[in-house]
């Protein structure tokens, strides 16, 4: 055990961030094999999640999730799966166009100084 209080510090520190980097990656694996026992949409946006909540954690490098989730949707692909479209905002009504436009507004003139 470290005698120095920072070591002691630095120990504790360790402790508690390697039982969070084991939990996220164990989050990983279940949402990957769950995905692999039953390939569908929502499982498949779970994995990648957490694929995506590891590399915003740092706990895995940015390639290394590329890789995993392009597996996954190699697989989905195969299982026929498919993500559903990304839910867009109803378009907006557009604006009447029957009103003139307006003249562009002109910037005030400088004003001579007086003598």
């Amino acid at each position: 055990m470290p005698i120095i209080k920072s070591a002691i510090k630095r120990a504790k520190q360790t402790l508690k961030r390697r039982e969070r980097n084991i939990s996220i990656k164990k989050d990983i694996k279940t949402a990957v094999k769950a995905f692999s026992a039953e390939p569908s949409a929502k499982t498949l946006a779970a994995a990648q999640s957490e694929i995506d909540t590891a590399v915003k954690k740092g706990l895995i490098k940015k390639n290394t999730a590329a890789r995993r989730k392009s597996a996954l949707s190699k697989i989905a692909k195969k299982a026929g799966v498919t993500l559903e479209a990304a839910k867009k905002p109803a378009a907006k009504p557009a604006a009447k166009k029957t009103a003139a436009k307006k003249a562009p507004a002109k910037k005030p003139a400088a004003k001579k100084a007086e003598k």
